[in-house]
């Protein structure tokens, strides 16, 4: 992988609410007021860390009546932990 498409997910990685709602995420899907609610923080605020988790392919949406549920992309969450798991393993041979 690039240099740059890793420097991208450490990027989103960075931001402590973003991993907050990644582990939120993580036990059960939720929707932005549910999040924000857990997290403290205003929904606006929620909404655009959820862009960006959502342009990194990490989480996806699901509209439910007038409420958009947010879950993991189960799939793309384990292709991040194997391409940050080759960078930062240190195999001594």
């Amino acid at each position: 992988m690039e240099p740059h498409e890793l420097a991208r997910i450490f990027r989103v990685l960075s931001v402590d609410t973003r991993i907050r709602i990644i582990q939120l995420l993580k036990q059960r899907s939720l929707c932005v007021n549910a999040l924000a609610s857990r997290l403290g923080v205003t929904p606006a605020a929620v909404s655009q860390h959820l862009h960006v988790l959502r342009e990194a392919g990490l989480v996806r949406a699901d509209k439910r009546g007038y409420f958009v549920h947010y879950t993991i992309n189960d799939s793309k969450l384990l292709e991040w932990r194997e391409i940050t798991g080759d960078l930062l393993n240190c195999d001594a041979e």
